[in-house]
């Protein structure tokens, strides 16, 4: 994949919205980073560079290969050249093939993937420590050299070409792209590494393994290693496999020389419920001196205490946000973003936004602010160590596209930054200089269109199902299949007030997180005639507490450092030492919030504004035709938040809404990092224990449903060059069934496994129709839908939803073979140490089991089913649930041809 900064709007909307240097080996140490026995440092005979960082946060390690080329490197007329290359690193590498490199990740539990940037293009894979062997093994494969033979392009070339039809659908894509070119003529930074369909078109084999051959060596290498690893053996196993593959001399790269631009405007349709209004500027790249000095700038810009969020209380913007994108070595892009009704006029906003950002170049930014962006920048080092994936990924940005020797070194310019370099930065950078301006506005693509015949009816093969042959170095390793021993210790309690406690304790890092839920379902608890009262109490949150208002409140949180929000779902992440605090600010916002009436005034407009262009945007019209084909008339779900209900509603809605929905014994509570289950019972008690519920509980749980009857349906975009299309279907099951278990194991002989599993074998990997396509089993307490979703072109869709078909129906039909099930057992098996790769996904789920109903150990107990479940076991559940003939499709595009 291409990846970029993408635009990740703060936004308040429920609804939507190398001169690194090294020695052989050493040992580092540095405050915000591992402790110094924790990394390990070598430079190879053939110049690979190795840097392995222990933690044992979970049983996991992520292994990160990081080749210093990228967008900059690619031939003239060739952009996605770094990108293509990418791809065919999975269709065959030197003694591996293209069936055997997707067998062994799909073995390996299928969380690998890799991506193209500007000056870098990575390949990683995060696996259960025991497998690590396994997983170098495969990289040092690739290293060693790809196949890139025409035959296999020939057929990566479509999904390729898809990947960019997707993404040429995304209106905020088509602004950077449009952005780059603009700010940075003339220079590589003008053309984006995704690439072009007639650019690929034009790629031949040949062209690819001439560019692997001249940036693929040891020598532009940079291997990360982050987990639970030996560090001695694992540089010995490193030097076995990479010191014998030999290096040559890289080309010269291209100079980046930065001219003048010229300002303007663009002006772009977009499928959004709501308009975007962007100012860019050119700020310094990683290489300046500046470069941390921008970023707290950009900090203080973005701040919910600064004048461009202010336009939100104020009742100017649905929503702000001034964020760093596009971070190359010579330049990064900064950009302030206004969102407005589908209906508004930018120019009023974006020229406010102007002078907000003017102003505060000409007369300095607050003192505070500054201090309050360091405190959080300095933070959040912490919090990465909290991920073993997250963690190689900071590691290779740092060493291989900063060229940093740690990620230390941008903690340390950031301690170092004062009040002057920012207001100097921000003179330099922001005054009398030249922008990029846009407008992404809404186009009305009109409603669904129903549709009636699925077509489709070209010859199709039966899948392969011949078990591919593992190189010898993965058969033995990758043949074990293994429940895992234990589930992860944990303190499970209830509290007096009825609220559940479950508490993990991790001393990676000196931090602790909170994430809590409080059930509820607005379908079965909003009053009738009062949709969106739930949406409203949600933006009222960020206005403060009954005893602190809206600044007060945020500058309590920018004291400590930690980000808090507040709602039906809740989370606080804050240093150890300021959890009892951070936890009384948690507690006062969700219990007490302010709630004040011309907030109340500014939001329910807000609201109802934004309803108004979300009823007509494609993404609710594609998600409205999807439910109204599963559920049968009068379904809860198909209650309907209009302009209309929210501006009926009054403050005391809203103050009795959250009086009645808000419970302490509908709420489950999950703290996980540097703390003890004492610690933290003693903290939650103390701020939350005098929460009290009254009244009977409410019901949550939505009524089971009938199956559905087949419908086809196309949501018009003009926007979309590419279609998404859902096939889904309603199930006579719950998440307790016993079908689940054999059902999700089918779903991996399917899915989730790359080029291993059917469809992606039959979709892509055979017939490039698509780039991607997922199946979900979606169960709750009491109802199941099962979907496939996938983009593809037009004339493909009917083609692409036959091989579905097909093999669904193989799947209820014959017994999937002994190879495909031992695959399927091995990814799901494997994928839960994998689950347990970071504080928050271990914190997100323990959550979610609470709020089913299901035991907290339930991943080791699910093991042992999926173990002993048999391929007729498959069969059997398949053949009760699934029903071809029954799917409801919903087209999202161009109709399908």
């Amino acid at each position: 994949m291409s990846k970029r900064v993408s635009l990740q709007l703060v936004l308040v909307w429920p609804l939507l919205l190398c001169a690194a240097v090294f020695s052989s080996p050493s040992h580092v140490a540095a405050q915000g980073a591992p402790a110094a026995e924790s990394v390990t440092r070598a430079t190879l005979a053939n110049g690979a560079r190795v840097v392995i960082i222990r933690s044992t946060l979970a049983p996991v390690v992520t292994v990160e290969a990081n080749f210093i080329v990228g967008g900059n490197e690619t031939p003239d007329g060739f952009p996605g050249m770094a990108h293509a290359q990418e791809h065919m690193a999975f269709r065959g590498c030197a003694g591996m093939t293209a069936d055997q490199t997707a067998a062994i990740y799909a073995l390996l539990g299928g969380e690998n993937n890799a991506d193209t940037q500007q000056h870098i293009t990575q390949y990683f894979a995060t696996v259960p420590a025991a497998d690590v062997d396994v997983a170098l093994e495969a990289q040092a494969t690739c290293v060693k050299g790809v196949d890139d033979s025409q035959e296999e392009w020939d057929k990566e070339r479509g999904a390729i070409e898809q990947e960019v039809q997707r993404d040429l659908s995304n209106p905020t894509y088509k602004f950077f792209a449009q952005m780059n070119s603009a700010m940075f003529p003339g220079t590589p930074y003008a053309h984006d590494p995704l690439g072009t369909k007639a650019s690929f078109d034009a790629t031949t084999g040949t062209m690819l393994k001439e560019f692997y051959d001249k940036w693929y060596s040891p020598s532009n290498l940079i291997l990360v290693v982050v987990g639970d690893v030996d560090p001695a053996a694992t540089l010995a196993k490193i030097k076995s496999l990479f010191s014998d593959i030999p290096s040559h001399p890289l080309p010269s790269r291209p100079e980046i020389d930065l001219k003048p631009f010229t300002s303007q405007t663009l002006a772009i349709d977009s499928n959004l419920p709501y308009v975007l209004g962007f100012i860019s500027y050119r700020l310094p790249g990683t290489d300046s001196v500046d470069y941390a000095a921008a970023q707290i700038l950009s900090d203080v810009l973005g701040s919910q205490r600064a004048d461009l969020y202010g336009m939100v209380p104020a009742g100017k913007a649905l929503a702000t946000e001034f964020a760093m994108a596009e971070a190359y070595r010579k330049a990064s892009v900064g950009f302030g973003v206004v969102a407005l009704p589908a209906s508004a006029d930018a120019t009023s906003a974006i020229g406010e936004m102007r002078q907000i950002f003017t102003r505060y170049a000409t007369d300095g930014v607050p003192a505070d602010l500054v201090d309050a962006a360091k405190r959080s920048e300095i933070a959040q080092a912490e919090f990465q160590r909290n991920s073993i994936p997250g963690l190689a990924e900071v590691w290779s940005d740092a060493l291989a596209n900063e060229g940093r020797n740690s990620p230390e070194e941008d903690i340390d310019a950031i301690r170092k930054v004062t009040l002057a370099d920012v207001n100097r930065v921000a003179k330099e950078y922001l005054l009398n200089v030249s922008t990029i301006t846009a407008i992404l506005k809404p186009v009305n693509g009109g409603g669904p269109v129903s549709q009636k015949g699925f077509g489709g009816s070209e010859q199709v093969t039966s899948s392969p199902t011949k078990p591919v042959v593992l190189p010898d170095w993965a058969k033995g390793p990758l043949e074990q299949l293994q429940a895992p021993a234990k589930a992860i210790e944990v303190s499970d309690t209830t509290l007096p007030n009825g609220i559940r406690l479950i508490v993990r304790t991790d001393r990676t890092s000196p931090t602790v997180t909170v994430l809590g839920s409080v059930k509820h379902n607005s379908d079965l608890q909003a009053p009738a005639g009062n949709d969106g009262v739930d949406d409203v109490l949600d933006q009222l949150y960020s206005y403060g507490t009954q005893t602190l208002d809206r600044l007060a409140f945020q500058k309590a949180l920018d004291d400590i450092a930690a980000n808090e929000s507040a709602g039906y779902n809740f989370s606080l992440s804050v240093l150890k030492e300021y959890f009892s605090r951070g936890v009384q600010l948690l507690a006062d916002n969700e219990l007490h919030p302010a709630l004040p009436g011309q907030a109340f005034k500014i939001t329910q407009q807000q609201t109802a504004q934004f309803v108004a262009g979300q009823l007509h945007s494609p993404g609710y019209l594609t998600s409205r035709a999807l439910t109204l084909g599963l559920v049968p008339a009068g379904d809860p779900t198909l209650r309907e938040t209009t302009p209309a209900t929210v501006s009926k509603l009054t403050l005391n809605d809203v103050k009795q809404y959250h009086d009645a929905t808000v419970r302490p014994d509908l709420t489950t509570i999950v703290v996980i990092g540097d703390v003890t289950s004492d610690e933290a019972k003693t903290v939650i008690e103390k701020w939350f224990g005098d929460w009290k519920a009254t009244g009977p509980k409410p019901n949550t749980t939505l009524p089971p449903v009938p199956v559905n009857k087949a419908t086809a349906s196309n949501v018009p975009d003009p926007e979309a060059v590419q279609d998404q299309v859902s096939l889904a279907e309603q199930l006579n099951l719950n998440r307790f069934d016993p079908d689940y278990y054999p059902l999700q194991l089918g779903n991996h002989v399917l899915g989730g496994g790359f080029y291993a599993t059917r469809l992606y074998h039959d979709l892509r990997q055979v017939n490039g129709y698509v780039y991607g396509v997922s199946v979900s089993l979606n169960a709750t307490r009491s109802r199941a839908s099962y979907s496939v979703d996938y983009g593809c072109d037009p004339q493909n869709v009917l083609k692409a939803r036959a091989l579905i078909v097909r093999d669904l129906e193989q799947m209820r039909t014959e017994d999937v073979s002994e190879s495909e099930l031992h695959q399927a057992k091995a990814l799901l098996l494997r994928q839960i140490p994998l689950s347990t790769a970071s504080e928050d996904a271990v914190a997100g789920a323990l959550l979610a089991r609470a709020q089913m109903g299901l035991p907290l150990d339930e991943p080791v107990t699910a093991a042992h089913k999926y173990l002993a479940l048999t391929a007729d076991d498959v069969r059997k559940a398949f053949a009760r649930q699934i029903r071809t003939d029954n799917l409801v499709q919903v087209v999202r595009g161009p109709a399908p041809q």
